[in-house]
């Protein structure tokens, strides 16, 4: 299982980098190993400002059709229009290629909330 040091990670399966007051969200190693192959994603949030926990769009897998939550608050300033065309990015190379969206922080000391990677690994065992 892949959990990198350097990221912070949500409960919902999300890992959060942070440069300055953006962050890049995609989903984890875990999820998309629990999701299975991804054949489908849709973020349509770009330019808006949404709140944590907000619905940020939708990743579609053989088995399952599962929303992202967004981890912290902010605007959506650009959204990975690489993996629309070829979703399974998100499943060969969830913290590269795989990236999902990136957020003008509303607060960036939020990001100190996240779970580490260490609380990460706890939680999914």
């Amino acid at each position: 299982m892949n959990i990198p040091k350097d990221l912070r990670y949500t409960k919902d399966h999300e890992w959060v980098k942070l440069d300055g007051d953006v962050v890049t969200i995609g989903i984890t190693d875990f999820a998309q190993g629990e999701l299975g192959d991804i054949v489908f994603v849709e973020i349509e949030t770009e330019g808006e400002e949404l709140d944590a926990e907000e619905v940020f769009g939708t990743v579609e897998a053989v088995k399952t059709v599962s929303d992202l939550f967004m981890p912290l608050a902010g605007e959506v300033i650009e959204v990975n229009t690489g993996i629309e065309d070829d979703p399974a990015q998100v499943n060969e190379d969830p913290y590269g290629a795989g990236w999902m969206i990136k957020v003008k922080l509303s607060d960036a000391s939020a990001y100190e909330s996240l779970l580490d990677a260490a609380g990460y690994e706890s939680l999914i065992g």
